[in-house]
């Protein structure tokens, strides 16, 4: 196996991939010269997963080879990664091969703890406790919100990072509108126990996304933190995180969403800061102390919402500052931010909420986006798929 090359991207994702692409069509000279370490055999398109569990796409769709995804002019070394020596410029593989490199990219992503809620691995999939974040088990969350006919939904948000932080309450805004149009509606108590404190952090779309909740009629309980699911009971404990105070809520169907953190092979490493995410610059995404290290996606310590929408904002932006580094150029492309969050409302309603560092809007469409339409859901279901596939993983969006 060749072991140097002048970039080595860490993870072939939504980011590693679009950097590679990006990397190889602006400079020829980097063909043959980029490697991609990762060890997964597939590659997956998870904004659909909503749209999965919902009823309203199939999974398969979300589902590629990764081998059809690597650029062409990029190596991929089918392994995972043990650790990291930047001071050496190596990235140590789990049977102990060093890579080395001239430039890095960090993009491995984000690590779900399963087991960071007491009883939800062993009884995922079963017993009406379901989760939208695994392929595995996505299919169940339709059959679940299909064959409800009454009770208590319950619909949680760790209190972690997430990936689609929005995903949580999507799905649940799905599951009401299909019990309204299976007529069980008035049977069901939709419950949502979140541990943020707002139904999102942006004003405009929370004015707006609390009007939904309030028209879907949904008790929405903020400052809870799922701990632990009794499947056989069917009953979810909850930690209030005002009082500390520990919280019973009975339930006859659960969304749960486990908690995430940083991959642990990077929180580990000396690329990280303090709560192990990659330590990088937030607009020039360049790692502070290792200057020929970058890091992107949801594996960076930046302070914005963690979406494939950001990523493509930020893939760009490394791309072009790694080939001004190797010019010897000054880096002058930066990263402001960005995050969109398409969030579902309904089948055929979603409130588009783009916005920035500052946590203000950063609307791209000509209207205002925090009003539910129908266009924006057919975007989100077969449009930005079609861009996902051919356009962002390409290099040419």
């Amino acid at each position: 196996m060749r072991n140097s090359f002048k970039v080595v991207i860490v993870g072939a994702g939504t980011a590693g991939i679009s950097v590679a692409a990006r990397l190889l069509r602006k400079s020829h000279h980097l063909a043959n010269e980029v490697a991609i370490i990762d060890p997964a055999q597939k590659h997956y398109y998870q904004p659909l997963w909503t749209l999965v569990g919902g009823g309203a796409a199939k999974k398969e769709d979300s589902e590629r080879d990764m081998e059809s995804l690597i650029p062409e002019g990029a190596f991929w070394i089918q392994q995972a990664v043990d650790t990291f020596d930047p001071d050496h410029n190596k990235v140590i593989l789990k049977d102990q091969t060093a890579v080395t490199y001239d430039f890095l990219v960090v993009a491995a992503g984000i690590e779900i703890d399963w087991g960071s809620i007491k009883g939800l691995k062993e009884s995922l999939g079963t017993k009406n406790v379901c989760s939208n974040y695994s392929f595995e088990h996505v299919q169940y969350t339709w059959e679940t919100i299909r064959h409800f006919t009454s009770g208590t939904a319950l619909f949680t948000h760790p209190n972690s990072p997430v990936k689609c932080g929005g995903a949580p309450q999507k799905i649940m805004y799905l599951a009401e509108d299909f019990f309204r149009k299976k007529g069980i509606r008035q049977n069901v108590n939709i419950v949502f126990g979140s541990a943020n404190p707002a139904i999102f952090d942006v004003v405009k779309y929370r004015n707006a996304l609390e009007k939904v909740v309030e028209r879907k009629e949904i008790n929405a309980r903020f400052r809870r933190d799922l701990k632990e699911i009794k499947a056989e009971e069917k009953v979810a404990i909850f930690e209030n995180l005002e009082t500390g105070s520990i919280e019973e809520v009975r339930y006859d169907m659960i969304h749960a969403v486990p908690h995430m953190k940083a991959p642990t092979f990077i929180a580990n490493s000396p690329l990280a800061d303090e709560n192990g995410w990659v330590d990088v610059d937030m607009y020039t995404l360049q790692h502070k102390k290792y200057e020929n290290v970058f890091g992107l996606g949801d594996n960076a310590n930046l302070p914005t919402s963690k979406t494939g929408a950001a990523i493509r904002k930020q893939a760009p932006v490394v791309a072009e500052n790694i080939v001004a580094s190797m010019r010897n150029q000054q880096m002058n492309h930066h990263y402001d931010g960005y995050s969109s969050c398409p969030i579902v409302t309904g089948y055929n309603k979603l409130i588009l909420a783009e916005f920035d560092y500052t946590k203000e809007p950063a609307e791209s469409m000509p209207f205002n986006q925090d009003v539910e339409r129908a266009s924006m859901y057919m975007m989100k279901k077969d449009l930005l798929p079609i861009m996902y596939w051919n356009g962002m993983l390409k290099g040419t969006m």
